[in-house]
């Protein structure tokens, strides 16, 4: 399995910004998906994730009412829509799959997820 994620770049603090991360193979549908950030110096940090049915999200909480996670089945892709970036948003962002058997459960710490990405860079200016 292949994670690969795109669409970040340097934007201004207000700005926005989607994250794609798409991933090989036949079985997307079957795994639960989540998006962390890491920084220099920094342990990686849980960010958002999705349930395999879509139905089921969860944020971290200094990202809620600002950041959006979806995805798209039939594409294999999971998204991040970033609304009203701050510069401390700025970070690679790297996206992460696990297979689940329930179709409502997501996963917020990066020990429950079995594949990862490469990520992509974040860089909000002030």
């Amino acid at each position: 399995v292949q994670l690969q994620a795109s669409g970040g770049g340097l934007v201004q603090a207000g700005g926005s910004l989607k994250l794609s991360c798409v991933v090989s193979g036949e079985t997307f549908s079957s795994y639960a998906m989540g998006w962390f950030r890491q920084t220099p110096g920094k342990e990686r940090e849980f960010v958002a994730a999705i349930s395999r049915n879509t139905g089921t999200t969860n944020y971290k909480d200094s990202v809620k009412g600002r950041f959006t996670i979806s995805r798209d089945n039939a594409k294999n892709t999971v998204y991040l829509q970033m609304n009203n970036l701050k510069p401390e948003d700025s970070a690679v962002y790297v996206c992460a799959a696990r297979s689940a058997m329930s179709i409502r459960v997501y996963y917020t710490s990066a020990e429950q997820y079995r594949y990862w990405g490469h990520g992509t860079l974040v860089t909000v200016s002030s």
